[in-house]
């Protein structure tokens, strides 16, 4: 029997490189009553989350690379482990950040970084998020802290983990390509490789779903705007659903061959109408986060409505 998400245990595993920002996305969260714990070895967790009943606040569990017991492939099969399990709702959060503000920030701190203590910050930081490369790829929840401050990241933490009520859900919308699997934690997913693919044509195929000619070009297709239309309306009529379950998120997909023109326009046309009709809405490419042309998308240059990041 598929439980509700009231009656089931919330756990979040915080994780993400040195400095971008894991011990204030935790702190945000005891602000909003979970109970957390920093720096857990990964050997203790499945004992702590072993529970007949949820337990009276949620759980918020730091995890660090610098843990002896720590590795990406250990917090992956971990992962996976958890999420089977029927009490549980566990929700992966990668905080991510550029490596040249990585190094920034350890200048200004003086700290010497855990995986190069000998070495300058620069090295230890391209180790770590080397090793967390896949992790990252894994994430539910991916948060770009680059450009946040303090109560940025705060506020970001808010949107995503504090009770929902209302209206206020919040709703990811990701492009992904198939060749690279769907990614976890989708609620729903939607194929895109029946339409009009501008990787054909020679002139668009440097280009991504975010540029005008490449829309344009897989509006021209006549199953774009039903489909378009079927996606929505289905959307829009689950969404209060879900937010009387108690969802306090819900992730939307949209997958194609590369994940780079036709999933990347769906979820950008998806994201505007959803964000339109006042839902916080975040996008995220996964494969054009991958070659460095885009992020996580963020309300101002999103244009998102309220809420977004």
């Amino acid at each position: 029997m598929v439980q509700n998400e009231q009656d089931r245990q919330r756990v979040v595993l915080v994780t993400g490189p040195s400095g971008a920002g894991r011990t204030t996305a935790i702190r945000a969260l005891e602000d909003m009553g979970y109970e957390s714990i920093d720096n857990i070895p990964l050997s203790l967790i499945p004992r702590l989350t072993d529970v007949n009943a949820p337990l009276a606040q949620p759980l918020a569990l730091g995890i660090d690379v610098r843990n002896r017991d720590f590795s990406a492939e250990g917090l992956l099969e971990l992962h996976a482990r958890l999420i089977e399990r029927a009490s549980l709702n566990v929700e992966l959060l990668y905080l991510d950040c550029q490596p040249e503000i990585l190094s920034r920030r350890f200048s200004e701190t003086r700290r010497r970084h855990p995986l190069a203590p000998h070495e300058t910050p620069m090295d230890g930081i391209l180790r770590e998020i080397a090793l967390l490369d896949g992790v990252r790829a894994r994430a539910d929840i991916l948060i770009e802290t680059s450009e946040l401050t303090v109560h940025d990241l705060k506020a970001e933490m808010d949107n995503w983990f504090a009770p929902k009520t209302g209206h206020s859900m919040a709703v990811s919308v990701q492009s992904y390509s198939y060749k690279r699997g769907m990614p976890q934690g989708l609620d729903v997913a939607f194929d895109c490789r029946f339409l009009r693919n501008p990787h054909w044509d020679p002139k668009l195929k440097p280009f991504t779903g975010m540029d005008a000619d490449v829309v344009d070009y897989i509006a021209q297709d006549a199953r774009h705007a039903p489909f378009l239309e079927h996606v929505l309306n289905l959307i829009t009529f689950m969404l209060p659903a879900c937010v009387e379950e108690g969802k306090a998120h819900f992730t939307v997909g949209f997958g194609c061959t590369g994940g780079q023109h036709r999933s990347v326009a769906m979820t950008e046309s998806v994201a505007a109408a959803l964000a339109h009709d006042g839902w916080p809405v975040s996008i995220r490419h996964r494969e054009l986060e991958r070659r460095g042309l885009r992020g996580a998308s963020d309300s101002k240059k999103a244009g998102l409505g309220k809420g977004a990041h």
